[in-house]
């Protein structure tokens, strides 16, 4: 497996918001990723008539393998949640129940809304990602699991917590100098 040779870095960061709305008119929710600032009014496209429900600076970014140069690109990530253990009988807090014996943090990554609709990431991609991440960090002592949101029942009962990067109170980029 090509893989788990490939040492990754981020490159082609974007900095931006994930701007989640929904149609006052059917009720439909959607998110997406945009570098402009997000609307601050409501707006009519086609048959719907979408106000903001939320926004949060994000990025996006692709991973690159300093080795081989394979580049894969992460357009579908909306981001990563760690587990809060919220519902008792969810598959991702029985994992992370199971993994914590072994200090393993699990993370769900999830795509873009509607889920049925647009396209979510791959076992492939999460695996890539899953590897950067653990390649990053600085304790050999524990590990991140990333699972995909497909283990979550419903959505919109769960409670786990966003990852936010510090990083991210400006569009600007940080100062790698500092």
């Amino acid at each position: 497996m090509q893989e788990a040779k490939c040492e990754w870095e981020m490159v082609n960061v974007r900095y931006g918001f994930v701007i989640t709305e929904q149609c006052s008119d059917t009720k439909q929710v959607i998110s997406y990723f945009s570098e402009d600032e997000p609307p601050l009014e409501e707006y009519r496209d086609g048959d719907h008539f979408w106000n903001v429900m939320e926004t949060a600076q994000s990025i996006r970014f692709d991973l690159q393998c300093k080795e081989c140069g394979k580049e894969e690109t992460f357009d579908e990530l909306m981001g990563l949640m760690m587990c809060t253990g919220c519902i008792e009988d969810c598959e991702v807090n029985r994992l992370m129940i199971e993994l914590e014996a072994e200090r393993t943090w699990v993370y769900v990554a999830f795509g873009f809304l509607p889920v049925d609709e647009k396209q979510q990431l791959s076992k492939e991609k999460i695996a890539i990602l899953e590897d950067y991440f653990n390649q990053r960090r600085k304790s050999s002592t524990s590990r991140i699991k990333i699972v995909s949101h497909d283990m979550i029942k419903n959505y919109a009962t769960c409670y786990a917590e966003v990852i936010r990067d510090l990083d991210l109170l400006s569009l600007t980029p940080p100062d790698k100098s500092e």
